[in-house]
């Protein structure tokens, strides 16, 4: 099973993401989470103690320098875009808990990251590999969009889980990843709904989102943001938010047919 997670900064992807993770290890699934965004805090989210000391992959400059031949950073010159990468997972994912391991990808955030360059070609290559080439469960906490995928990845993706919250703008990101995936032929789209008040926020994002299979409705919950000041796994969270995202999971285990 291989899950993307995206949508706006901020409205919740990465609990979503380390929710998904850590219950589908609970279940017996050799689960790999995939820190694709720059701005990486899946680490926090599983509770991994000093999570913001793993140094991304796309910063062991050493490392891409060795399998690509070019030095990050560095213009011009020709370096190699097929580099060696089905052993990353094994040399650098950090062990989370019995079933779970997470792998930092990070990302060029620099100007000019969208371009040919020795960081991305590992990072792109790393991304077929995890998606076509391995058989654990993969997700993938992404930034706004689908920047990590492609037309050879998305056939592989079993679901692209859109985490949106009651507001404007996060319906709008919703909207121009939906545009995206479609431009890569990736149409397993589904919504999450997170920090749900009340009925009228609900019925804010079905009216809003009207074109998009709603898999769950997540409750406003103190407790995930006490988790989050602390750096813990947000373990204790409300009745209804662990009911609903269990639910979550049920619906990704059927889709995929991974009883």
């Amino acid at each position: 099973m291989k899950i993307a997670v995206s949508g706006k900064g901020g409205v919740g992807k990465t609990t979503v993401s380390a929710f998904l993770s850590m219950w589908l290890a609970d279940q017996g699934h050799r689960v790999l989470a995939i820190d694709a965004d720059p701005d990486s805090n899946l680490g926090t989210a599983l509770g991994v103690p000093n999570a913001g000391d793993i140094l991304p992959l796309a910063h062991m400059k050493d490392l891409i320098a060795e399998r690509t031949g070019a030095t990050p950073g560095a213009f011009g010159g020709f370096f190699k875009m097929n580099p060696k990468v089905d052993d990353l997972p094994e040399k650098i994912a950090v062990p989370v808990r019995d079933n779970l391991k997470l792998l930092v990808m990070g990302g060029v955030k620099k100007g000019g990251g969208g371009c040919v360059c020795p960081e991305n070609v590992m990072l792109k290559n790393l991304v077929v590999h995890l998606i076509l080439g391995r058989d654990e469960v993969i997700i993938m906490d992404m930034e706004a969009g689908v920047e990590h995928l492609g037309r050879a990845t998305s056939s592989g993706v079993d679901l692209l889980l859109l985490v949106v919250e009651p507001g404007r703008r996060s319906i709008d990101t919703a909207l121009r990843i939906k545009e995206l995936a479609e431009d890569i032929n990736l149409k397993r789209l589904g919504v999450v709904a997170n920090k749900i008040r009340n009925e009228e926020d609900r019925k804010f994002i079905k009216e809003a989102l009207q074109e998009f299979e709603i898999i769950g409705f997540l409750p406003y919950d103190p407790k995930i943001i006490e988790a989050d000041l602390k750096g813990i796994f947000a373990d204790d969270v409300g009745a209804e938010t662990r009911s609903s995202l269990e639910a979550i999971g049920k619906y990704c285990l059927n889709l995929s047919g991974k009883q």
